[in-house]
Formats: structure tokens, C-alpha cells, sequence
């Protein structure tokens, strides 16, 4: 096991073992604990009470952080030329149809969003199995498969995500930057928070939101009480 620098350990110190924070409290204190060099990610876990395996208890959905994510996200527009125009003015980075499929199949996959037409969706499909396991394989549920090219480009850049529980039952997102202002941090954890809640499944019993961690790029993990955010 890697030792503690100093400086880890002293981070470490300000999160006391087995306390709650409230989400303002989490979102100061991830700032503090930050030992990470670079403008690192803030990213919240929220664990679920759901059976994913159950259809009818899978917890996906987009929403758009109010502050944006940080991070400059590139946009891939996979578009017919009609919508090459629009999809350029919206601030995509990659735009075009045919070169760019024949380079997702030679691997290259140098984007962080894919953006399409539904017409464009057949082309797509053999290329599941390179597009699928990164997360890139565009979806009408999370907006990137629509007419409305523009729009959605647009949404993305400005900080629209998608979320999906994973196996064991918890939503993971990357919702700002440690440079981020604390009430920023908070305003997106919260927007994320209320738009699980609203996804809330009827066949889900019990309690549903199980438990909620900020956490930055190499810190530890800030338990937030959840009935502070109910």
C-alpha cells in the first residue's frame, strides 16, 4: 500500500471518519482536500436503492448542470451536409458523415460526445462495439440523436451530461472543477440530485437514495447526509 505524503495525510485529517456533511458543508471541504496539482474533477457517487437488473428499475436520464462541467467537451456532429452548417455554428469540433465513420472503424475515438441525425443511426450500429463501451454511441434519451443538431450540440458544450446506474446501483458524474466557486459546486450536485429523484422508479422499495460521496481527483470521499438533501 502507498504511503501518505504529508500533505495527504493532513487533507485526510479534515474529513472526520463517520460524520455527514450537508451538500454546502461537501462542497467547501472538497476544496480543501484537493492535493492534486492540476484543476481537478469534482465528482459525486450516488448509490441507489435499485436493482438495475430489473428493466424496470434502471435509472438513467440527461441533465444540464447549471454551471457547466469545466471541462471543454469535444463534440463529434455526425451529420448529412444539410446540417453541416448548423452543426459548426453550435460550436461542434468534428463535423462531417462518411470519413469520420471510416475513421471510428480504423479506431480513432477522439471525442467525448457523439451527436447524430436518425437517418444517420444505421451507419452507426455496426460500429457498436468500438462506440458502445466507451460511452459514445449516440441515444434519443440522452438528446444526441435528433434533428435539432444544433440545439444539441449547443446543450452538450454548455454542460448537458448523461448518467446511468451502473451494476451495482450507483450513478457516478463528473459535475465541475475544483476551481469551481464551492455554491457552484453545490448548485450542480443539487440539479443532479433532484433530477434522480425525479427518476425515481415505482418498482424501487425501500430507501432510494442510499448514500451520496464528493469527492476531487486523488481525495478522499466527503459523505453527504442524504436527508439534508431530501
Amino acid at each position: 500500500m502507498a504511503k501518505l505524503t504529508k500533505k495527504q495525510k493532513e487533507v485526510a485529517g479534515k474529513v472526520e471518519k463517520g460524520r455527514f456533511y450537508t451538500l454546502e458543508e461537501g462542497a467547501n471541504l472538497v476544496k480543501e482536500v484537493n492535493t492534486a496539482k492540476f484543476d481537478a474533477s469534482v465528482d459525486i457517487a450516488v448509490r441507489l436503492g435499485v436493482d438495475p437488473r430489473k428493466a424496470n428499475q434502471m435509472v438513467r436520464g440527461v441533465v444540464s448542470l447549471p454551471h457547466g462541467t469545466g471541462k471543454d467537451v469535444r463534440v463529434l456532429a455526425l451529420v448529412t451536409p444539410d446540417k453541416e452548417a448548423e452543426a459548426k455554428e453550435a460550436g461542434a469540433d468534428f463535423v462531417g458523415l462518411d470519413e469520420y465513420l471510416q475513421k471510428i472503424k480504423d479506431g480513432w475515438t477522439d471525442v467525448d460526445v457523439i451527436v447524430t441525425m436518425p437517418a444517420v443511426m444505421g451507419k452507426l450500429g455496426p460500429l457498436g462495439r468500438v462506440l458502445g463501451p466507451r460511452g459514445l454511441m449516440p441515444n434519443p434519451k440522452s438528446g444526441t440523436v435528433t434533428m435539432e443538431i444544433g440545439k444539441a450540440v449547443s446543450e452538450v458544450k454548455s454542460g448537458k451530461i448523461d448518467f446511468k446506474v451502473d451494476k451495482y446501483g450507483i450513478v457516478h458524474a463528473a459535475i465541475g472543477k475544483v476551481s469551481f466557486d464551492a455554491e457552484k459546486i453545490k448548485d450542480n450536485a443539487s440539479e443532479l440530485i433532484a433530477t434522480l429523484q425525479r427518476l425515481k422508479p415505482t418498482a424501487a422499495k425501500g430507501t432510494y437514495m442510499k448514500s451520496i460521496y464528493l469527492s476531487s481527483t486523488m481525495s478522499p470521499g466527503i459523505a453527504i447526509d442524504t436527508k439534508s438533501v431530501n
